[in-house]
């Protein structure tokens, strides 16, 4: 009987295929600038290649003289055509949680009144619960490390359990999209739960959502073992959700929502496909990298208060001769906003806040210390074309730290707010049903007379 091979096993012959696999895999970059390709769907002065329209959020950094000259301003989002920041003190002043009246926004294109947000509320209360037994065979049997994948496999699942996945108007879409909305913060923090007790040998808790709880505070509620939190804990956690929320149709995960929309396939495979895309470094996984490198800088940098200490070590950090020697300041800088990020704005205010309520204003003079300073060294030693500051990442790291959140939730967290906005664009995309999004890609690689095998 053959022995058992181990499943993730890369054995030499892979090593030796995986030497070929580079060696004839390799694109000259100067190609790219030959044949004007937008590498990333970006040009040069890292404006997007304009790929669609919407209506669900817009994103300005800049204001364009009719001449064409851009001229950098703080930046600016807008939910549907509102200003976020006015969206925020607006139910703040009401002293109310955000994120279901900015659910409602994004996918209605409307601001609800007192009883539609009521109904909105209750209707994902009403969905806020999973498919029988789906917690014990699907969430509790072979969960995963990676709370990313324990969420699209939960979400590709779920499309079992759905009597009409496949239908694809209107009416259905929503409903499984709003089924989605309210089920993501139970399918992660469950997820997470069964990873601590089957990975990390700790104490196994599953607390039902509550139907009269916001999102914010059903998380907080799910995912501690007592339940508890403080009203400015979820007052915080909600505006990370509101921030989180949208963030324009060119945003990786956003747009592969729309790509994968536009083939007329089921929500499920589209929802799990920007997940997918959300679970990369390089765009939902960031505030992680910043949880990460504060937990090295506090190691290397004693007094908080001294500038020039700080300076010194984001120094060797930029020459990558600390923390990951990635040459990244993790959490500053952004693909499109330079004098500011809207969301660090409204974000640093209330993080400031929380930081008090728990001790912890010296970490919070850290953040700010570091911010400042290291936005002056990325414009002093690199080319920039525009300026950097912090993004929305840099405090939400420290948010979810503050809140004692497990690192393997700070990225479930982001598609838990997100999924709002992958909803908006994915019903978006269904309304205005056009051709399947297939831009093109040149072939440089010359054609070639087959070798008959005997003489290769």
């Amino acid at each position: 009987m053959e022995h058992e091979r181990e499943f993730s096993q890369i054995t030499p012959e892979i090593l030796k295929l995986s030497e070929i696999c580079a060696n004839n895999s390799n694109i000259d970059p100067s190609l790219y600038k030959k044949y004007d390709v937008k590498r990333g769907l970006r040009d040069v002065n890292g404006r997007g290649v304009l790929t669609g329209l919407t209506e669900i959020s817009d994103v300005l950094a800049f204001e364009e003289t009719p001449d064409g000259e851009r001229t950098p301003i703080d930046g600016r989002l807008y939910y549907r055509g509102y200003n976020v920041e006015s969206i925020v003190d607006g139910f703040i002043k009401d002293d109310r949680f955000g994120f279901e009246e900015v659910t409602y926004l994004l996918l209605f294109g409307k601001l609800p009144n007192e009883q539609q947000l009521d109904e909105f509320r209750g209707l994902l209360s009403y969905y806020r619960s999973l498919p029988m037994s789906f917690v014990r065979d699907i969430i509790m049997k072979m969960p995963s490390k990676d709370i990313m994948n324990a969420l699209a496999r939960s979400v590709l699942t779920l499309y079992s359990y759905d009597n009409n996945p496949d239908d694809t108007s209107l009416p259905n879409v929503l409903r499984q999209c709003i089924q989605l909305i309210s089920l993501f913060p139970i399918l992660s923090v469950y997820s997470f739960q069964a990873y601590g007790y089957f990975h990390e040998n700790k104490s196994l808790f599953i607390h039902n959502p509550q139907p009269e709880l916001s999102t914010a505070e059903n998380i907080l509620y799910m995912l501690r073992p007592d339940s508890r939190y403080t009203r400015l804990e979820a007052r915080l956690l909600d505006m990370a959700l509101v921030l989180h929320a949208e963030h324009g149709g060119g945003n990786n995960s956003t747009f592969t929502t729309h790509v994968v929309t536009s083939s007329g396939t089921d929500t499920y495979s589209a929802i799990a496909a920007a997940l997918g895309s959300l679970k990369g470094p390089k765009h939902g996984g960031a505030n992680i990298k910043v949880a990460r490198m504060f937990e090295d800088i506090k190691a290397h940098v004693k007094d908080y208060y001294d500038d020039d200490e700080i300076a010194a070590y984001i120094t060797k950090i930029l020459h990558k001769e600390a923390f990951d020697k990635s040459g990244l300041v993790y959490g500053i800088g952004h693909a499109i906003y330079s004098v500011s990020d809207p969301r660090a704005r409204v974000l640093r205010k209330f993080v400031e806040r929380l930081s008090k309520e728990k001790g912890r204003e010296d970490e919070f003079r850290l953040y700010d210390a570091v911010a400042r300073i290291a936005a002056e060294q990325i414009v002093r030693e690199r080319k920039v074309y525009k300026g950097v500051s912090a993004n929305v990442d840099f405090y939400s790291g420290f948010v979810y730290t503050m809140l004692d959140l497990p690192h393997e939730l700070f990225t479930p967290l982001f598609a838990i707010a997100r999924i709002s906005g992958w909803s908006a664009h994915r019903i978006e995309e269904i309304i205005n049903a056009g051709k399947i999004i297939r831009p093109a890609y040149m072939n440089v690689q010359e054609h070639l007379d087959y070798i008959d095998i005997k003489n290769r």
